[in-house]
């Protein structure tokens, strides 16, 4: 089974900049090419949104419009750590934010993510 754990989380003031990260583990060699990992977030009172996504195959990305030109994702190349730099952030991004991933090379939000780390809080103050 394999086991995600993020880092990186915090405050930060609005126009500001924070770095998340994910590393997986347990993981077989079959995983290397073969899997989809990102992040999602969820603020009180709204739903879970996939923002950022890679698939570890080709590099694809998938990034939600809200953090669109702010946000980027990155994998290292031993494949088992996923970065987030997050610019500009916003009030509006205050949230919990979870690193999540999946077999396949299906990345966007709605396929199913059944690997989840304990997440990590991000707060941007006005």
């Amino acid at each position: 089974q394999v086991q995600l754990v993020e880092s990186g989380g915090g405050s930060v003031q609005a126009g500001g900049s924070l770095r998340l990260s994910c590393v997986a583990s347990r993981y077989t060699s079959s995983w290397y090419n073969w899997h989809c990992m990102g992040w999602f977030r969820q603020a009180p009172g709204k739903e879970r949104e996939g923002i950022a996504l890679i698939y570890s195959g080709g590099g694809t990305t998938y990034y939600a419009d809200s953090v669109k030109g702010r946000f980027t994702i990155s994998q290292d190349n031993a494949k088992n750590t996923v970065s987030l730099q997050m610019n500009s952030l916003k009030p509006e991004d205050t949230a919990m934010y979870y690193c999540a991933a999946r077999w396949g090379s299906q990345c966007g939000p709605t396929s199913d993510y059944n690997t989840w780390g304990q997440g990590t809080q991000v707060t941007v103050s006005s």
